[in-house]
């Protein structure tokens, strides 16, 4: 049974907006503040869903074992009813993903990758990235020439270091990245049409078979990267089956490249924005890492995450339903004035930078160390070498998406 009223305790007199509103995608802080003014937990009949915008409202769902992220159903439920024959293994394969598990499986699986994502295991490749990073940047950033970040520097770069870490061959890496960047389509809900669902289904596939005969081969030769380290734990076929293990290897695969290239095109347009802040990264560039963490906090890679409650739950006075839909707007409450003084302000020199843009508890992103990493890499070499480093006009675009936080393009001078 689906909550139908608005609690009578919300204040009257506001007007909700469409999340997917054009102006509310571009800029959706202002909407936001005000939304988490009005109620930090609200119904919206707009959106049929729970809408959690207060920072200690959406750490408590994220407690809340109700509150499921098992929700590919929901999911497959979209899929026009001409691809529906398509669907069938791709969500099979959805289903397999951590992100979309509950414990006691989510711990189970999560567990196979625990240690090769953990900050000691990812500081094995700091040079590899550094080193990725400068002869990325010595192509394609030339001092004095106007080029768009966001295809140069920010979606390429986390997809070559992924692509080596989990051992892709580089003659492989276009028909890999293309497949992903199509089931990001399907994820992350910009699939709309029979025929994007159906690429986006089909691409899937592609991934999962792909990387099943990666596996394959790193089982006959290991090398050094991520899926030979995992089976040398020895844990797949143990812990986990290798149908599992290859399904959460297609997780990984999207997850790789998609949220560190919106971190470092939104952390670099928010300095860019913010002349003051650069100015004091560039005499103290020690504060890349800071820089990383206030732009999680102040415009991170996504904007919220959904749950769906398994059964009747309390929230801040409310009573959530069985069946419902929880946005978690992590956009809001990483925002939220009970949380951080003065929020709307990007300050690098902030004292408590935590967020909750990597998510928070069980579900926290497991490849949380390796973003910053990549992303800090970035941000050091190009505060650091490019002085001149500057927008190329203030007005940007913003993809149409609920979840996440992507520029189209970041036109700069270098």
């Amino acid at each position: 049974m689906t909550a139908t009223l608005e609690p009578v305790r919300h204040a009257p007199g506001f007007t909700e907006r469409y999340l997917l509103d054009p102006d509310v995608n571009a800029d959706p802080y202002p909407y936001l503040n005000s939304l988490r003014d009005h109620g930090p937990v609200r119904w919206s009949p707009l959106h049929r869903a729970w809408l959690v915008t207060g920072h200690s409202q959406l750490t408590r769902v994220l407690r809340e074992p109700a509150a499921s992220a098992a929700r590919v159903g929901p999911m497959m439920d979209a899929v026009p009813e001409g691809a529906r024959g398509d669907a069938e293994r791709a969500f099979d394969i959805l289903s397999r993903w951590m992100v979309f598990t509950d414990a006691p499986d989510h711990r189970r699986l999560r567990q196979v990758f625990q240690e090769q994502f953990s900050a000691r295991a990812i500081n094995r490749y700091q040079a590899l990235i550094e080193r990725v990073t400068r002869a990325l940047l010595a192509r394609r950033a030339v001092p004095g020439r106007i080029g768009d970040l966001a295809a140069d520097v920010a979606k390429p770069l986390p997809a070559l270091v992924f692509a080596r870490w989990l051992g892709v061959p580089q003659q492989h890496s276009a028909s890999f990245w293309y497949w992903n960047a199509r089931v990001g389509d399907l994820v992350l809900g910009a699939a709309q049409e029979e025929r994007e669902y159906r690429t986006s289904l089909q691409s899937l596939v592609n991934l999962e078979d792909y990387l099943a005969d990666l596996v394959r081969q790193r089982r006959a030769e290991p090398r050094d990267d991520l899926i030979s380290a995992v089976l040398a734990g020895g844990q797949v076929g143990d812990g986990v089956s290798e149908v599992e293990f290859i399904g959460m290897l297609t997780q990984m695969a999207f997850a790789g490249g998609e949220t560190t290239s919106n971190l470092i095109a939104n952390a670099v347009r928010a300095l860019l924005l913010h002349p003051d802040q650069l100015a004091a990264v560039r005499e103290d560039p020690e504060l890349a890492r800071a820089v990383v963490e206030e732009a999680m906090r102040f415009d991170g890679p996504s904007k919220m995450s959904i749950r769906v409650a398994s059964r009747d739950f309390e929230l801040d006075g409310d009573t959530v339903r069985g069946g419902d839909r929880l946005f978690l707007v992590s956009a809001a409450a990483n925002r939220d004035p009970d949380r951080h003084r003065d929020p709307d302000r990007f300050l690098v020199t902030r004292s408590d930078t935590s967020h909750v843009g990597f998510g928070f508890g069980a579900h926290f992103c497991i490849g949380a160390a390796l973003a910053r990493m990549v992303a800090r890499s970035a941000l050091e070499v190009l505060i650091t070498e490019y002085p001149g480093l500057r927008l190329a006009g203030t007005r940007h675009s913003w993809q149409l998406s609920l979840l996440n936080r992507s520029l189209t393009a970041l036109p700069v001078r270098y």
